[in-house]
């Protein structure tokens, strides 16, 4: 039903724009009340961002699984890179949601929060492969996360202006390679 009532919403952000659509609007499309919607939705946004909290879970288990020894900054790569791949969104769903972010302070607002979670979940682990106890008073693995989620935000809206053209895979290795090479 979650992805149904997204369908409906995502339907009518097309057409009128995020700002424009309400929860009423999207719950009449969907044919449902408000109530419903919010046994589905606690929020607007998350009709658009709350695939966000299982990708940040896949990132997590996937940067765990990697090999001990493997650099944290490849075992983030391989994170995003599973986000991207099981995200099972198409390009243009994925393409509106890039705009969509672009256009909403809103939905930016909530983007930035969900990644600070993903943040959150991630330090630990790259704390330990960085060979650091997790002390939040280190800024290091929080860094070092930081970087590797704003080179995914960067991709994310490099590739959202191309219309696709090219795979956001080769947009996450641009953004995270300019970091490696600078250090």
């Amino acid at each position: 039903m979650r992805a149904e009532v997204a369908v409906v919403a995502f339907d009518l952000f097309a057409r009128r724009g995020f700002d424009h659509t309400t929860v009423d609007d999207i719950a009449r499309a969907a044919g449902m009340s408000r109530t419903s919607f919010f046994r589905y939705f606690p929020t607007k946004e998350d009709v658009v961002l709350g695939h966000l909290e299982e990708l940040g879970g896949l990132i997590e288990a996937t940067v765990k699984a990697r090999p001990c020894g493997e650099d944290p900054w490849l075992g983030l790569r391989a994170g995003f890179q599973a986000a991207y791949e099981s995200s099972g969104s198409s390009p243009v769903r994925a393409l509106s949601l890039g705009r969509m972010l672009a256009e909403t302070p809103s939905l930016k607002a909530r983007q930035v929060e969900k990644q600070a979670r993903w943040q959150n979940l991630l330090v630990p682990e790259v704390a330990r492969r960085l060979g650091l106890a997790d002390d939040p008073a280190d800024p290091r693995p929080r860094a070092l996360v930081a970087a590797a989620l704003g080179c995914l935000d960067a991709a994310f809206q490099a590739w959202a202006t191309t219309d696709g053209e090219v795979g956001m895979p080769a947009f996450i290795d641009r953004a995270m390679d300019v970091v490696t090479t600078r250090s």
